[in-house]
């Protein structure tokens, strides 16, 4: 497969990526990213819709926070998506694709009452912590500053938000 890639790229005129990290890691690094990048756009896609159907006593509270993290979550994708240009691949971006790598369950039907959308987002927050978290490992052995970069800086935003999210359950 190697040959072909190296015969397509001598027959298009177009170089190789050669940053300094192999092939294959690479690529395994890209198969994390799109990982989380389907957690980010699945927990973007549930804050989203907690924001329009939030309800009850902490309306105002709960419909500024969620803005606030569904803005945030927007604003994510594109880094990542990028980053796995960078390496080479390709970023996923299909629904199909995104509920096939996502480690997040899909937001309920029927839009679950105040407290429980919290939980939820306490529990998405922390699922995509844990898949960035999962990355380093190979990001370390490649020696991959940036991506390491890249997942520090997610992980900050989501154990925040579970901190954050979870403070409002407590009495």
């Amino acid at each position: 497969m190697a040959t072909k890639s190296k015969n397509k790229a001598a027959a298009t005129g177009v170089p190789q990526v050669n940053i300094g990290i192999s092939d294959k890691d690479r690529a395994a690094i890209a198969e994390g990213l799109n990982r989380l990048l389907a957690d980010t756009y699945t927990l973007y896609l549930t804050t989203h819709n907690f924001h329009w159907n939030v309800t009850g006593p902490m309306f105002n509270t709960l419909h500024a926070m969620f803005m606030t993290q569904y803005t945030e979550l927007w604003n994510a994708v594109d880094p990542i998506a990028e980053r796995i240009r960078a390496l080479g691949h390709v970023a996923v971006a299909s629904y199909k694709d995104f509920g096939k790598l996502t480690s997040l369950p899909d937001v309920p039907s029927q839009p679950p009452k105040a407290e429980e959308m919290i939980r939820i987002l306490v529990v998405g927050n922390e699922g995509v912590a844990r898949t960035a978290r999962n990355l380093f490992p190979l990001v370390d052995k490649a020696n991959d500053e940036p991506t390491s970069d890249l997942l520090t800086q997610r992980l900050d935003v989501h154990e925040k938000a579970a901190w954050m999210l979870r403070s409002l359950l407590e009495s």
